[in-house]
């Protein structure tokens, strides 16, 4: 372990977040099917406040332990009520295959309960993505349901799995 460490995002940071909220092969994961411009980002990342209950939503930085931005991991659709939280994570394709995707959801996991105090994460993965399936479940995530029909590229629906981790 120790390749890793997640931080807040931070101005410099905006390059970074733009590649990635514009990377077209990634909207049909998520909830994105927009581009955003600099100056949303940017504002982004100024209004942030970092506070999960204020935002429903945290989202912070995978940086290797050389101090290079490799990623980005969220959390979302907090439940304080509940105390669980969706959770995805996105590794710069150059930096795939090196251990940080899995460290960075094992450190967002020890974050989620020792800070937050959070019952339970979890994520919704493409059925056919078996690379992404099997980060969740190397830290510790199990595959719960399908979801029929669940996402959408604009030609065809495909069925997702609901990956749950009880912290």
């Amino acid at each position: 372990m120790n390749k890793i460490r997640l931080r807040a995002i931070e101005p410099e940071d905006l390059e970074l977040l733009y590649k990635i909220e514009n990377d077209t092969r990634l909207w049909n994961v998520g909830v994105t099917n927009v581009p955003y411009s600099r100056y949303t980002l940017h504002d982004y990342i100024a209004n942030s406040s970092d506070d999960i209950y204020a935002d429903k939503q945290l989202r912070m930085i995978v940086e290797n332990m050389e101090g290079k931005a490799v990623g980005i991991v969220d959390l979302m659709n907090f439940s304080p009520q509940h105390l669980r939280a969706e959770t995805g994570i996105v590794i710069l394709e150059s930096e795939r295959r090196k251990g940080y995707a899995t460290e960075a959801l094992h450190a967002l996991c020890d974050y989620a309960v020792n800070v937050l105090h959070l019952h339970q994460l979890y994520g919704v993965v493409g059925k056919d993505n078996l690379a992404a399936i099997a980060v969740f479940e190397k830290a510790a995530f199990e595959c719960r349901e399908t979801l029929r029909d669940w996402l959408y590229d604009g030609k065809k629906y495909a069925d997702a799995v609901l990956m749950q981790r009880f912290l």
